[in-house]
């Protein structure tokens, strides 16, 4: 079963874009809620929003399926990355409004959990994790990007009030070097179109920080992106002006980082 795509790209560049996919297998779907099926909580067009990375030389990962049937960007073992405050887990059963993913009844068992975790959540880490090794070992070094977006407001279960539209993650400035956190706070700071903050309430999910090593040679960096920066929030509609002006800042963004990284 093909439960993502690999594009391998020659720069030392890997994009994770592991919110991208909204397949949600038939049998599963009967289970869901009506307004859970149609996946809302997926990070839409971010696969699109990105397509220029490739000419950057970028290798591109991307999974087929929603965050619903498994998330790729929490622990196996579901641990809280947020202690404390309103979270989705490993199989969400609840959406980011709060509402259930789930009818009466119908949420996975444990088993079905551990399930899934073999047959979508593993392959994609194994292919994230080979790729930064092959990257690693041609380059001396990588930068792993990974690509999110939210509905940037109007989501109290997650977060009061408005999301900025760029939100910078780097576990707190342990997943990356303080140089290439440097770069990018730089860049952000030299522009007036986007509001910022870095390590406010996306620090960066599981992926970030466990793949984040700079030690080793790895630099990991979140990048959570307000929807309303490239599409309609209401329709989830992309929006090709918008998007292109994010688009120039984001290719700043990881031209920077990855001339950082390579510089060291």
């Amino acid at each position: 079963m093909d439960t993502f795509e690999l594009h391998r790209g020659t720069a030392a560049l890997l994009v994770s874009l592991p919110h991208d996919g909204s397949r949600i297998p038939d049998q599963l779907a009967e289970r869901m809620t009506p307004g859970a099926r149609t996946a809302p909580d997926t990070d839409w067009h971010v696969s699109r929003l990105y397509a220029f990375a490739r000419q950057l030389g970028a290798s591109v990962l991307v999974p087929r399926y929603s965050r619903y049937v498994v998330d790729l960007n929490r622990p196996s073992d579901d641990v809280s990355l947020y202690p404390g405050q309103n979270t989705t887990g490993l199989c969400p059963a609840v959406r980011f409004n709060g509402e259930p993913v789930y009818l009466d009844g119908a949420a996975p068992t444990r088993a079905e959990i551990v399930d899934r975790v073999r047959r979508y959540w593993q392959p994609y880490h194994d292919a994230l994790r080979a790729e930064l090794d092959r990257l690693v070992a041609k380059h001396g070094r990588a930068l792993l990007w990974e690509g999110h977006s939210i509905r940037g407001s109007e989501l109290p279960f997650l977060f009061p009030g408005r999301l900025p539209d760029l939100n910078l993650g780097t576990a707190d400035g342990a997943s990356c070097s303080p140089q290439v956190q440097l770069g990018l706070e730089a860049v952000l700071g030299e522009q007036n179109e986007y509001d910022w903050v870095a390590n406010g309430r996306f620090k960066g999910g599981y992926i970030t920080r466990h793949y984040g090593a700079p030690e080793q040679g790895v630099d990991a960096v979140q990048l959570e992106i307000s929807q309303r920066c490239y599409m309609d929030e209401e329709s989830t509609r992309y929006v090709p002006e918008r998007a292109s002006r994010l688009q120039r800042l984001l290719d700043t963004m990881l031209g920077n980082a990855l001339a950082t990284v390579g510089q060291r």
